[in-house]
């Protein structure tokens, strides 16, 4: 006979549901688990913010008057000189397309009137580029025979020939002509900073301009690819030192801001000093048997505290040069 199983014992059911609720109690507690140890880890680092790029500061530029009509505007690049008379307008040097448009715009006493000429003092871009914003408004512009060829080349290895303007007019040893109430030279002396540097005089304003010829206390960009000679660098210097008016007031091409972009023949002296130290020091060294990897390591030429400046600075290209044009056979 099949009859009802018998009842568990009184003590039996209550440790059943003592264990069930204990049971249910962890089974709920392991289901929670998973979900408090996401809760409990950091939440994940944000990506670190990228800092902006900082916006370059405007490049600043001036007009200086000097004297005669004849005066220097500084930008960006190459000192730009300029004329400009009740019959006649120039410029000397025309830096980059932005600072060119600028000068344009701003020169004084243009009121709007075309340029009889923009004389290039060689072929390098901050002296040559803003041809391209010039030369629309000018009749004319005048290089050594050199310089075209130069900058092409440049332009050709900065894959840039399509940003080029030359210059129309060209000469070989020496070119003048009246402006107004001033009378423009421009003489070649031969290699120096490059092979195809000219320097440009306003005869009766006395004023000279050196172009990349003169580095005021700076380290100098000295163009060996582009025809550049120390040693006859030196003697140009020297022979403008006894040739040119004790009292011309010269412009450079590029100068320490301590020491500015005009100054006196005693100032080309002191270039010339620098470029004779230059390679005194590098003979020695290559006596000495030194290496051109360790000639090169000098930070800066004893004796030129003026020219200092912190690595990296141009010294080690100036001790390059000067090694390979020593040692060229």
């Amino acid at each position: 006979m099949i009859g009802t199983p018998p009842a568990a014992p009184a003590g039996n059911r209550f440790m059943n549901r003592r264990t069930f609720l204990h049971r249910s109690t962890l089974a709920a507690s392991v289901a929670l688990l998973p979900r408090l140890l996401v809760n409990a880890q950091p939440a994940p680092a944000s990506p670190p913010a990228t800092a902006p790029t900082p916006t370059p500061p405007p490049t600043v530029t001036t007009f200086t008057s000097l004297r005669r009509g004849v005066g220097i505007f500084t930008g960006r690049g190459g000192t730009i000189g300029w004329l400009v008379n009740a019959s006649a307008v120039a410029a000397v040097d025309a830096q980059f397309p932005d600072t060119a448009a600028k000068f344009l715009s701003d020169l004084p006493g243009r009121s709007g009137r075309e340029f009889d000429v923009v004389i290039n003092t060689h072929h390098h871009g901050d002296h040559t580029a803003g041809n391209v914003v010039l030369k629309p408004a000018a009749k004319h512009i005048v290089a050594h025979a050199n310089v075209p060829g130069l900058q092409r080349i440049r332009a050709e290895q900065a894959k840039n020939l399509d940003q080029q303007v030359y210059a129309d007019l060209t000469f070989a040893d020496s070119w003048r002509t009246e402006l107004g109430d001033e009378t423009v030279q421009a003489r070649y002396f031969g290699p120096a900073h490059t092979k195809g540097d000219i320097i440009v005089t306003f005869e009766k304003a006395n004023i000279v301009h050196m172009g990349d010829l003169m580095f005021n206390r700076v380290y100098p960009v000295i163009d060996r690819p582009g025809g550049a000679s120390i040693r006859a660098w030196i003697v140009l210097l020297e022979k403008v030192a006894a040739d040119y008016p004790a009292d011309a007031l010269y412009v450079f091409g590029h100068g320490n801001p301590k020491f500015g972009v005009t100054g006196t023949r005693a100032d080309l002296l002191v270039l010339r000093d620098y470029l004779s130290g230059l390679l005194d020091y590098t003979q020695k060294q290559v006596a000495a048997g030194k290496p051109k990897t360790e000639i090169v390591a000098l930070e800066n030429l004893p004796g030129f505290p003026d020219f200092h400046q912190p690595l990296p600075n141009r010294l080690g290209a100036n001790l390059g040069t000067a090694y390979d044009e020593l040692t060229a056979n």
